[in-house]
């Protein structure tokens, strides 16, 4: 597929300096492009890389200038790039229908623009929505429903009565609605308590390979939406994560902590139970939260503390070792006045 230049500054809102005509049929960084390509720099470091590359126009911000290059002047590169990425890089589209290998259930509802993959199971009473994708050995609980465009790839399981809203996508190895981790001890064991809930995934969420999102143990597990969760991330039960937050690789949510809208937790970064975070509040990676976090606090370490207190807490550290130093040296020096005089000769 290929593209003017004053066809993608249109786009992207973008003004164009130098020739609008040049055909544009790739996307690339500056050390891969080659002719025919788009490239994008957002500092003057990375302009000048770009000009010498074979690139032949180049995304930048509106103030910059170039002799050797096309340019397509934004006011954001990052998010020119990310609107304009799916223009050169269409994503797969599968033909709808069911593959003869998969086992739908008689009660199951499955639009017929759906596409169902090798493998799949569907449950009794599933709904499954327009132009969705199941991309093969998915697993759908009873009861369960799936909007709108919604895309599970491979190997993606879905537990009962799980409702998953319109333009959702769940990355390979993904568990949506496994039981949360719910005892209480008994006559000198760990009974089970049975979790009853389920889970509800709004609007535009994604989740990446390897999650695990519990079901509640009596209601729902939600995830708000435009919330965005990567790899090998564990939500426990009847957690609540509000609209458009960023979980990180490796965080874990112990059972009924709540998020605020636009919170952004860093990777590998544990959050207890029964916890709120405020909206566009903020967790450092590698953080253990422990206390709830105001509306627009930003917290870091373990256990988590204001930012700014952590971090005067580590430079302090890091002047530890001087410390103790000039300590021993002062005592020396202490016990060398305390010392009695000598005697006179």
């Amino acid at each position: 597929m290929s593209f003017t230049v004053s066809d993608i500054a249109e786009r992207v809102g973008g003004e164009v300096l130098g020739n609008g005509e040049t055909v544009l049929t790739g996307f690339a960084t500056a050390d891969l492009a080659r002719e025919g390509d788009l490239t994008f720099a957002e500092k003057e470091a990375f302009l000048v890389a770009a000009e010498g590359s074979a690139a032949s126009a180049i995304l930048v911000p509106r103030d910059f200038t170039s002799e050797r290059k096309t340019l397509i002047r934004v006011g954001n590169p990052r998010v020119a790039v990310a609107r304009l990425l799916p223009l050169f890089f269409p994503p797969e589209k599968p033909l709808p229908g069911i593959d003869s290998s998969a086992k739908v259930a008689a009660s199951a509802e499955v639009d017929s623009t759906a596409h169902i993959g090798p493998g799949c199971v569907i449950g009794e009473g599933v709904r499954i929505g327009p132009r969705s994708v199941l991309a093969g050995g998915n697993h759908i609980g009873s009861a369960s429903q799936i909007g709108e465009d919604v895309c599970l790839f491979p190997n993606v399981v879905v537990y009962p009565r799980t409702i998953i809203g319109n333009r959702v996508t769940i990355h390979a190895g993904t568990t949506i609605g496994s039981d949360g981790y719910g005892y209480v001890f008994d006559e000198g064991q760990h009974r089970k308590v049975l979790q009853v809930g389920n889970v509800i995934l709004h609007d535009d969420v994604e989740i990446g390979a390897n999650a695990a999102i519990d079901r509640g143990a009596l209601g729902p597990t939600v995830i708000g939406a435009g919330t965005k969760i990567d790899n090998l991330v564990h939500v426990a039960h009847n957690v609540v994560i509000g609209k458009h937050c960023l979980i990180m690789g490796q965080v874990g949510f112990a059972g009924s902590t709540q998020l605020g809208d636009y919170t952004v937790v860093a990777s590998q970064s544990g959050i207890a139970g029964h916890l709120k975070l405020g909206r566009q509040s903020m967790v450092g990676a590698k953080s253990g939260v422990m206390r709830d976090v105001p509306d627009g606090g930003a917290v870091l370490g373990i256990p988590a503390m204001p930012d700014k207190q952590t971090k005067r807490q580590w430079v302090a550290m890091q002047q530890l070792p001087e410390m103790v130093r000039r300590l021993r040296e002062l005592e020396r020096e202490v016990a060398r006045l305390k010392a009695p005089p000598l005697p006179p000769l």
